[in-house]
């Protein structure tokens, strides 16, 4: 059985405690929550961050298995003295890495006999092939960047983001009547070698796996875009190892995309330039970013990392060219993650230069995540305070999803899902 198909249904007592566990490359993250009956809402009671040894994660994937697990526990356990419980079995945990891929597809389906309502049938024959065709793509995709042909791939998120009937938008259309139905579905694949690792990390810890969710796809829909046919945004979530970005358009997560280049490497030419070790480095770069050095040994530091951060943004434009033939891409620009509070990353996003080169809407607008920005998770610790928090907390709003009750397109997809699995 597949892991996407392993969701489990969970109790309705209110004192259900459930467990986010966001494994980064610098740190990792813990957050125990409970979900309220009566509004479904997930109230964060425990949280635990640890930070990794330097081994233990390459470019978002695990590299270590027995050191991931015991940095894991640690931070687990924090997380369940401050919530005060035992234990907590159900968790969902993140997936990053160079190889996660995430698409929309889009299929138009001409019905011969248009003014036929549409059944059930005929409904979970078209998400059928949309599922098969994104699956062929993703495919010939992994198999073209890393160079092997047979690269296995499994499933791991899956949501409708639009639904046509002759150009008119509908949540469901069952019992609709027309000819052009179009059916937009994103999936997100990862490999079985980094699905398999994280299976062994939630095996060792003991942990019955709700879900492994794509950390882009978990930010972006942190926001509740899914509500919002006018919002149009980019994600940028920049780990210790990896930048992830998801790019929404029409309240609907087009892609993602990401690329092995995080905070980590910003410290690595810190310690490199300056003649000090990784760890003292990395204490430089945090007190940098957090405005607590003098003037002078700021706008050093700032000087090594400018080459750095070119680099970054070079990259970050190759990314979003892949979205550039559709549309324009959104102007507005959304940044989380441990690293995305270095100055000089903010500084070239708003740069003009690069901007130019893509067809944006506008000149770029940047804004930080903060924990506020997450729907349906509130925190009652006083621990989760800035945009390195949101992965962990985007996952948990994920978990209320997979807790509440299934809406009839999300449950004709996992059907679907299932059969392509199998």
């Amino acid at each position: 059985m597949g892991i996407f198909s392993k969701i489990l249904g969970l109790g309705k007592s209110s004192s259900d405690y459930l467990l986010s566990l966001d494994i980064g490359t610098e740190v990792i993250k813990a957050l125990v929550f409970q979900i309220d009956k009566e509004t479904g809402n997930g109230i964060v009671k425990g949280v635990g961050k640890v930070r990794q040894k330097i081994g233990n994660m390459q470019s978002g994937a695990v590299s270590d298995i027995a050191g991931v697990i015991e940095s894991a526990r640690i931070a687990i356990e924090v997380s369940k003295k401050m919530a005060g419980v035992k234990k907590v079995h159900k968790a969902i945990i993140g997936i990053a890495g160079e190889l996660v891929k995430g698409t929309t597809t889009t299929v138009h389906y001409e019905r011969i006999r248009s003014e036929i309502r549409i059944d059930l049938p005929e409904l979970k024959n078209i998400i059928q092939k949309v599922q098969w065709k994104a699956f062929d793509r993703i495919r010939q995709q992994l198999a073209w960047e890393t160079g092997h042909s047979e690269i296995e791939v499994k499933l791991i998120n899956a949501a409708i983001v639009d639904v046509r009937i002759d150009g008119y938008r509908v949540t469901n259309p069952i019992g609709f009547q027309g000819k052009d139905v179009s059916i937009a579905v994103f999936n997100a694949y990862a490999p079985m070698i980094h699905l398999g690792a994280l299976q062994s990390i939630a095996d060792e810890l003991k942990l019955t796996l709700l879900s492994i969710a794509a950390e882009p796809y978990a930010v972006a829909r942190s926001m509740g875009i899914e509500d919002a046919i006018d919002f149009n945004a980019v994600f940028i979530d920049i780990g210790g190892g990896t930048t992830d970005i998801a790019v929404v358009r029409n309240g609907g997560l087009e892609g993602t995309k990401m690329f092995a280049l995080g905070g980590r490497a910003f410290t690595k030419r810190l310690a490199q330039e300056l003649g000090v070790a990784f760890e003292e480095a990395e204490i430089l770069k945090i007190k940098y970013a957090e405005g607590e050095l003098g003037r002078d040994v700021s706008h050093k530091i700032e000087k090594i990392m400018e080459g750095d951060c070119d680099v970054w943004l070079s990259l970050v434009e190759l990314s979003l060219e892949e979205f550039s033939d559709a549309d324009l891409i959104p102007h507005k620009f959304f940044l989380c993650g441990g690293g995305s509070g270095l100055p000089g990353i903010k500084k070239v996003l708003t740069s003009s230069g690069w901007a130019k080169k893509l067809p944006l809407a506008r000149v770029p607008q940047v804004s930080f995540l903060q924990p506020r920005d997450v729907i349906k998770i509130y925190d009652e610790t006083g621990e989760l305070r800035d945009p390195q928090d949101i992965t962990p907390m985007g996952l948990a709003n994920l978990a209320l999803d997979l807790a509440g009750e299934e809406k009839v397109m999300a449950g004709i997809l996992r059907r679907a899902v299932k059969m392509i699995q199998k």
